[in-house]
């Protein structure tokens, strides 16, 4: 029997260059495809592969294949680039993104390839003869399509309001990619939608968006290592399997449960520090984030056993991963508390200046930069007010009380009917222009949303993917008017936001930190 092969695209990101391992070590049965940009970092990670293939490295750009693995040295903005890499696969995995924080402060480049690129793939396999039909494609999404799920609404699932927060640029460009998956002709597909990938590397994760994140999120993570492994395990579900067509949230399950608060605590106290000494808490936002538990990862579980790690595994392997003279310093902050004052006042230093640069939350405050304080505090007077970390803080209940959303239809109904698709269109502020419908919900049908916005999209998009109105999704974010007109929405931005609240961010809000490095 021929091997299959697989358009591997993004394998050099944390997901996939783990689901890279995973599927270099089943050559037996597939053949590897990837399309990487020629930087020094790429042509190095995959040199020792292209060797192991028989490869002869090329400089720049440019296609090589040999032994049953083909690299397309290129860009996948390009669409020729694309195509190449699509050419005769059964399989695209897509983990591939071009994540925050750089996409926040590159929203252009951001569309570009979580959205223009993912067009690209769907148009290349709709274009092969039989593709649409043969092709099966995985998309990675991410939690940060449905934004900021405080309590009382952290409890998430399949179908929930897509909601990005606003500056997230990069949700929304991967909302847009999802949605040209759902409404393609593909006939086996798949949007597993990534939460936080935990990786060793606890370092590289020393960034201003640390601080914008509240510290009661409630997160249901995952590891790298076993979000690699479910990603390949997809290749074992069978063609006739009721998997295909569907969204699913991906996340570690409930060993994988933690607040930020926990998280933060967990990785100073691993370095043998004391949060409260090193950081204050009104550095955190108080909303506009992302990240909440899953009430439903474990059916995406069912089918690719993705679950493995804990939390515990995780902060082990992060230790692990650490430095020799860091643990060396760790072990002497456990020890000595003189030492650890020292550390504790210079990573203090470090944290204040990343803290007060353009894109931190002392640097909005001490800016001025009323547009990020209304949308992460709610005002100035409510970042002011933030008391210290001895303070009570009711809000961080290891599991407060939580309510489940309404998706606007019987959703134990077997069968649905049209008076259904039409119930839920009225319950997000809009109707359904289709006078008829066969009942298949991958039939296009036509729709109209609350301000007049006439659009076409399958009752799967809809009803089981969150996404309503492609014209209302931002930018720009007018989310105070969206919520007065659609109760659908409502239920997640009246649990944090007041019902006068009608600020508008434009597409352009990016500005104030635009071409900031990384």
């Amino acid at each position: 029997m021929a091997k299959q092969r697989v358009f591997l695209a993004g394998a050099s990101g944390s997901m996939g260059f783990e689901a890279f391992k995973h599927l270099w070590e089943r050559r037996d049965e597939f053949d590897l495809v990837l399309l990487q940009r020629p930087s020094n970092k790429n042509k190095k990670l995959f040199k020792k592969y292209e060797k192991k293939s028989g490869i002869t490295c090329i400089p720049g750009n440019g296609v090589v294949e040999c032994a049953g693995l083909k690299i397309v040295w290129g860009d996948a903005t390009n669409h020729d680039d694309v195509v190449e890499a699509c050419s005769d696969v059964d399989w695209v995995l897509c983990p591939m993104a071009f994540i925050s924080p750089a996409a926040d402060r590159n929203p252009t480049l951001a569309a570009r390839v979580n959205t223009g690129a993912i067009k690209s793939i769907v148009r290349a396999i709709e274009a092969r003869d039989g593709g649409a039909e043969h092709v099966k494609l995985i998309l990675i999404g991410s939690v940060a399509e449905t934004g900021d799920r405080l309590p009382p609404i952290h409890h998430g699932r399949i179908g929930d309001p897509m909601k990005p927060s606003m500056f997230d640029f990069y949700a929304t460009t991967k909302i847009r990619g999802e949605r040209i998956v759902m409404e393609s002709d593909i006939k086996h597909w798949a949007t597993l939608r990534q939460t936080f990938i935990m990786i060793p590397d606890i370092m590289s994760l020393q960034d201003p968006i640390m601080f914008h994140q509240p510290i009661n999120s409630f997160m249901e993570n995952n590891t790298a290592r076993d979000a690699g492994r479910g990603l390949i395990n997809c290749l074992d579900i069978p063609d006739d399997s009721d998997f295909w067509r569907r969204t699913y949230n991906m996340g570690g399950g409930p060993s994988c449960r933690i607040t930020y608060l926990e998280f933060l605590d967990g990785m100073f106290s691993m370095l043998g520090l004391n949060y409260k000494n090193i950081m204050e808490r009104k550095w955190f936002a108080l909303r506009n984030f992302h990240m909440q538990y899953f009430d439903d990862s474990h059916v995406l579980n069912e089918y690719i056993n993705n679950w493995g790690d804990s939390m515990a595994d995780f902060f082990k392997m992060a230790w692990d991963n650490l430095p020799k003279g860091l643990k060396f310093v760790a072990r002497l902050c456990q020890r000595f508390k003189r030492f650890r004052k020292l550390v504790e006042r210079a990573t203090r230093k470090r944290l204040i200046k990343m803290a007060r640069c353009a894109d931190g939350t002392l640097g909005w405050y001490e800016n001025n930069n009323e547009m990020r304080l209304t949308a992460f505090y709610g005002s100035r007077e409510a970042f002011e007010s933030i008391p210290g970390w001895d303070e009570n803080m009711p809000q961080l209940d290891p599991e407060p009380e939580w309510h489940r959303l309404d998706h606007g239809y019987d959703e134990g109904k077997e069968m649905l009917d049209l008076e259904d698709l039409q119930g839920a269109a009225r319950y997000r502020g809009g109707q359904l222009l289709s006078a008829t419908w066969s009942g298949d919900m991958f039939e296009t049908l036509a729709w109209e949303c609350a301000f007049g916005h006439e659009f076409e999209a399958k009752p799967n998009t809809i009803l089981k993917g969150g996404i309503w109105c492609p014209e209302c999704l931002p930018p720009p974010w007018n989310f105070g008017e969206i919520a007065k007109q659609n109760q659908f929405f409502a239920q997640v931005w009246y649990p944090n936001h007041g019902v006068d609240e009608m600020n508008c961010y434009p597409a352009d809000c990016y500005k104030d930190i635009e071409g900031l490095k990384d």
